[in-house]
């Protein structure tokens, strides 16, 4: 259930993501999600990939600081009651949501979330237990 993300670092500048998507681009790596974060000098992109080892090697040996982190995707039905109900199951828990960000790819209506939470474990506890769905590596590579 935990899916491996690259986060890669970068210097906050004009065409600064471009290198390395091209990168991957180029080695046929697929990027299955993406997304961008920004401070004032510095941005952080994260990206779920279809070799994440493969991935990393690359964008480390081109110059980037890249972190593997892991994460959970979760699929939730299209529209305003999918964040809603996984927000609802740990509301009144002490699970601490560090980011998450979507995609609208999923089976029919449904889209994906992807969460990092701070216990990883204990928050798959609690989505199972909420009858949350949770995606593995390999059906997120398939869709």
């Amino acid at each position: 259930m935990k899916i491996t993300q690259l986060s890669v670092f970068a210097e906050n500048k004009p065409r600064y993501i471009v290198a390395p998507c091209r990168l991957l681009a180029d080695a046929g790596i697929d990027i299955r999600a993406i997304s961008l974060a920004e401070t004032l000098h510095f941005g952080v992109l994260r990206l779920i990939v279809s070799d994440w080892r493969k991935s990393a090697k690359l964008l480390e040996e081109a110059g980037y600081v890249v972190k593997p982190t892991e994460v959970l995707a979760v699929e939730v039905p299209g529209g305003p009651s999918g964040l809603a109900g996984v927000l609802a199951a740990v509301e009144t828990t002490s699970l601490n949501i560090e980011y998450m960000y979507a995609f609208p790819f999923g089976h029919g209506d449904k889209a994906i979330l992807v969460f990092r939470f701070e216990d990883l474990d204990a928050a798959i506890e609690q989505l199972q237990s909420a009858g949350i769905s949770m995606l593995a590596r390999e059906e997120l590579q398939e869709r």
